[in-house]
């Protein structure tokens, strides 16, 4: 064999024994990274559902996907920062719990996806549309101000006698939207609306206190990321006053309130996660309606009502998804 033959042969072998092997030639893909934006403080209900919506769809968290966790703890100042923050951490998609969260990222990206859950996108122009939302960004419009007085309804329904009503809302993320439409509720049903708002940092017993000086006799919460953080805060001072109240959030009443109606955080928030991901597989934000909720749950705590020396009639209790004995 002539030399320059051997060495052929040389040189190939090494390269074959030089080469990787197929089976480890995948290029390995980059794991996702989903910036997590909330005014709320941790840990926000949503996320629980939004994690397990993402499970749903083969995620694994810390493989998969990753996910990166801003909460500004009450402090909606802090949410242009945070959100600024996201952007040079380079995130695929950022999940804005709130209007005032989207708002912040959208302010902060015009490029990165934003995928928001909140009130009346539309009205606070946050989107062009709910068909068209425009730009890079859409998601999930879970609560309608026009629930508001779907909610003072059922709590005069379930408290007969009411007159005074306290609203308890959030300013810095405050909807005039929401106020609006409970304020309009009240004069249809003869109830005198008591609006209380909350700043930072939240004096609670405080707003109570005002509740009681306006002779509120019952409670109606604003549809807010915080306040449903708060949740055990607001439920038993509601009780110590024993103010009998709606919200818009199931979590409320698991905690001890009267009445919740709306749609189920944790599920609007599982939907996020379908949009999360049809963004990741390609999709532009832009093309991608936003989805309102198809389901309202009316949940009612029999327990917190006997404590309150209610009795809640059958025609309510019929209606109820779900009684909390």
């Amino acid at each position: 064999m002539k030399r320059s033959t051997i060495l052929l042969t040389a040189v190939i072998a090494l390269g074959l024994f030089l080469a990787p092997d197929p089976s480890h030639a995948q290029v390995v893909a980059k794991t996702p990274r989903i910036g997590m934006l909330t005014p709320a403080f941790d840990p926000h209900p949503g996320f629980a559902g939004f994690r397990q919506g993402l499970r749903d769809l083969g995620y694994v968290e810390g493989q998969s996907i990753a996910l990166e966790y801003r909460f500004a703890e009450g402090k909606a100042e802090r949410l242009p920062e945070l959100a600024a923050e996201l952007v040079r951490l380079k995130m695929d998609v950022i999940l804005a719990s709130s209007v005032a969260a989207a708002r912040a990222a959208q302010h902060a990206t015009e490029t990165i996806p934003i995928v928001f859950g909140g009130t009346d996108p539309v009205g606070q122009g946050l989107v062009a549309s709910l068909a068209r939302p425009g730009g890079n960004i859409t998601g999930v419009s879970y609560n309608d101000p026009a629930l508001m007085g779907k909610r003072l309804e059922l709590l005069k329904a379930a408290v007969p006698g009411v007159t005074r009503v306290a609203y308890l809302w959030h300013a810095a993320l405050l909807t005039a939207r929401n106020l609006h439409e409970t304020e309009t509720a009240a004069r249809a049903l003869g109830v005198q609306l008591h609006p209380v708002e909350v700043r930072e940092p939240y004096p609670f017993d405080q707003a109570f206190a005002t509740m009681a000086e306006a002779h509120a006799d019952a409670l109606i919460t604003q549809p807010s990321a915080v306040l449903l953080s708060r949740r055990t805060q607001i439920v038993d001072l509601a009780a110590k006053t024993r103010l009998p109240g709606i919200s818009p959030d199931r979590e409320l009443a698991e905690a001890g309130g009267l009445m919740a109606y709306g749609p189920t955080v944790a599920a609007n928030y599982r939907r996020a996660a379908t949009y999360v991901d049809k963004i990741l597989q390609g999709a532009k934000p832009a093309d991608l309606p936003v989805e309102q909720p198809m389901k309202f749950e009316l949940i009612i705590n029999l327990k917190t009502a006997k404590a309150l020396g209610l009795t809640i009639t059958s025609t309510i209790l019929f209606q109820a998804d779900e009684v909390i004995q």
